[in-house]
């Protein structure tokens, strides 16, 4: 029986993706570092507790949440996706499940309603989830939740609800995991890097040089592709939609995305709603 693995659009054996919290004046820089050099990825917000209009910190406030209009100019069209963070980013897992559905849901709502769009992705506040809490997430429509579990390696997801990034962006293992994954070379299983964290961390921490690095180390390169959290659950779960006949010789796309795989050495590139002859 033949070898099939998962290829990125285009082919690709490689993926990368961010994702960032709370909706922070920073993450304004932050989008510029990732445009600049093509890097896409996800920005979870608390649509709760946006600052009010007007709104002017005192010097050396680092935690600086932005205003509705602030959030609205920043994210709109900027390429990224918006997500829930809960309305007022609780400890879900100590709420009743009737206040955990209302600060998923109503957080969702309203950001779907800003920003014109269907939203279905979400980092817990704190990271911390339960039984129960993944129950509620369900009945609110929500894809996928990002944890704060890091794997320091480049696994493909298997539980979205309980999703585990690559690392944050302060762990000491950055700039060796960044290495391995632009200089593999990959001919089996392919590579998923997800970074997250906090914005204003780098400028609590002076540090704004460590994403700067690591979007130019990392960003535009062909065979990456730069990607949303919920474009890469998206695609993922088409791939494992399709359909091979028990022999292997046949496979159909019963999705409407375009999926691509490794079939052995052979590249392999099939339609939406298409059924293909692999081999004869």
């Amino acid at each position: 029986m033949a070898n099939i693995f998962l290829r990125f659009p285009g082919g690709r054996p490689k993926a990368l993706t961010l994702s960032y919290d709370d909706g922070v004046e920073q993450d304004i820089k932050l989008i510029k570092i990732m445009n600049e050099h093509g890097l896409k990825g996800t920005f979870n917000l608390n649509s709760g507790l946006y600052a009010d209009e007007g709104t002017i910190y005192q010097e050396g406030q680092i935690h600086r949440r932005m205003t509705k209009n602030q959030v609205t100019e920043t994210y709109l069209n900027a390429g990224h996706e918006v997500a829930v963070h809960g309305l007022t980013h609780p400890f879900l897992e100590q709420l009743p499940t009737h206040m955990v559905v209302n600060e998923i849901i109503k957080d969702r709502e309203n950001l779907e309603t800003q920003f014109s769009t269907i939203i279905r992705g979400m980092a817990y506040p704190f990271g911390t989830n339960s039984e129960d809490v993944i129950k509620a997430l369900k009945s609110c429509g929500i894809a996928y939740a990002r944890t704060v579990i890091s794997t320091n390696d480049f696994r493909i997801p298997t539980d979205w609800l309980r999703l585990t990034a690559t690392c944050h962006h302060d762990s000491p293992e950055l700039k060796s995991l960044a290495k391995k994954f632009v200089e593999d070379k990959l001919t089996q299983t392919p590579y998923l890097f997800y970074l997250w964290g906090h914005s204003y961390e780098f400028e609590a921490d002076n540090n704004w040089n460590v994403i700067e690095d690591f979007a130019k180390y990392t960003g535009n390169r062909e065979d990456i592709w730069y990607a949303t959290n919920i474009e890469i659950y998206e695609y993922i779960d088409a791939y494992n939609r399709l359909i091979f006949s028990v022999d292997g010789k046949r496979v159909e796309n019963p999705t409407n995305k375009k999926i691509w795989f490794q079939y052995e050495e052979k590249h392999i590139e099939i339609q939406p709603g298409k059924m293909i002859v692999i081999y004869d």
